[in-house]
């Protein structure tokens, strides 16, 4: 079920939050054993994509649906504050999460060319000579 832009912010927002909070509560079990902290850096990488839709849909808000979401800043950002959030885990935590947070972005930009870009239509002419 789609969601307008508005209702999307808030719920990335909040899902960004309560990912980072969690982290943050749940750090010595994270850095209990070699699993949970692959699983630090695949909560990083959520973060990641929740904070990228919460900066997307906020810069759509304010500059309208044409607008696009670039490499630097956004994209950087977001990547920069899930790194941040993982490494105060574990460095392991850290690697992890620049692993699959870089899977995560391939797939959505291959997932947003899919579904937003128009192919563009080709219409060929057909000229007729002048016969004197």
């Amino acid at each position: 079920m789609a969601v307008t832009t508005g209702t999307s912010l808030a719920l990335a927002s909040i899902g960004a939050t309560l990912v980072f909070s969690g982290m943050q509560m749940y750090k010595p079990w994270l850095n209990s054993s070699q699993l949970h902290t692959l699983l630090g850096g695949y909560l990083g990488s959520l973060f990641f994509v929740l904070t990228l839709t919460a900066i997307g849909n906020l810069e759509t808000c304010f500059f309208g649906k044409s607008f696009q979401l670039k490499l630097f800043p956004e994209v950087t950002l977001s990547l920069l504050l899930a790194l941040f959030a993982s490494a105060t885990i574990h460095r392991v935590c850290g690697t992890t999460c620049l692993m699959l947070s870089l899977l995560a972005l391939y797939y959505v930009n291959k997932y947003s060319q899919k579904v937003h870009v128009v192919a563009p239509t080709t219409t060929v002419q057909t000229s007729k000579k002048k016969k004197n």
